[in-house]
């Protein structure tokens, strides 16, 4: 079973479970798990390959399957890589998915020549982690433009080098965006209430969580964006995600695109 943490003491029918993203762990989440576990029960996940899950090597079908094993019946938030795996389990077992926050993530590349070049890349990424090593991968990996906007003191050095070469590898290998399968068409499929949370300034991934949104089942999904964020907009501002997010996983579920105000109102983890 993959290794989680639980904090809250909330009945499980309040239960979230985080998924953080690539290079991460479960300690990734910091303000935002202690912010939801004040009423809530949360379950806090290492993905497989990382953390304490190191020795998990699958791909996101399997490390799906073990995420609901874990999870069981819950609202899932995920962010990139994690999202990858929220969504791969609403559409396998979306009687465990409650409702379904994701940050940053997408339904998969669509064009197989694109995708197959996105393999290949992340392979070379894989090589190159282990033949340079931990530290300076995260470094590359860090300056990555997605993360332009993220300030060193919120990007959880210290949890990321919890991780192993080996396990990361593993997880560019197997995880990684070039091996999602294309799942835009089945996102009609999915009728449980979403949250697809991006950053004011990652003007890809807004632009993808709009088509997905309008794509979803029912109309059951929107877009909340974070001013003043990139990428990793959880973590550059905190704050304002869970005041997205809350009342989200409060209500109904429905509602209008949401976007969030007072850019200056951050509190990095």
């Amino acid at each position: 079973m993959l290794h989680f943490d639980v904090l809250g003491r909330a009945e499980s029918s309040r239960r979230v479970v985080l998924v953080h993203g690539f290079t991460q762990t479960r300690k990734s989440w910091g303000a935002i798990a202690d912010g939801l576990a004040t009423n809530r029960q949360v379950v806090a996940v290492d993905a497989p390959a990382h953390g304490l899950s190191s020795s998990y090597r699958v791909g996101l079908e399997e490390g799906a399957r073990l995420l609901g094993e874990v999870g069981n019946e819950a609202a899932y938030i995920g962010y990139s890589m994690g999202g990858r795996l929220a969504l791969h389990l609403a559409l396998a077992a979306p009687y465990l998915v409650r409702k379904l926050v994701l940050v940053g993530a997408t339904a998969g590349i669509e064009i197989d020549h694109e995708r197959a070049a996105r393999r290949a890349a992340d392979d070379i990424l894989a090589d190159g982690l282990e033949k340079d090593g931990l530290d300076a991968f995260l470094e590359r990996w860090l300056d990555n433009p997605l993360f332009a906007t993220l300030p060193a003191e919120a990007a959880g050095i210290a949890e990321r080098k919890a991780n192993s070469v080996e396990g990361l590898a593993a997880s560019l290998r197997l995880m990684g965006t070039g091996t999602q399968q294309n799942l835009w068409g089945r996102l009609p499929e999915l009728t449980m209430p979403a949250l697809l949370v991006v950053g004011e300034h990652d003007e890809k991934f807004t632009a993808i969580a709009h088509r997905m949104a309008a794509a979803w089942g029912g109309g059951k999904a929107r877009v909340a964006v974070i001013e003043g964020a990139g990428h990793a907009a959880h973590l550059e501002r905190p704050d304002a995600f869970l005041d997205a997010v809350v009342p989200f996983l409060d209500g109904d579920g429905g509602g209008s695109d949401h976007r969030n105000a007072n850019p200056t109102d951050s509190n990095n983890p």
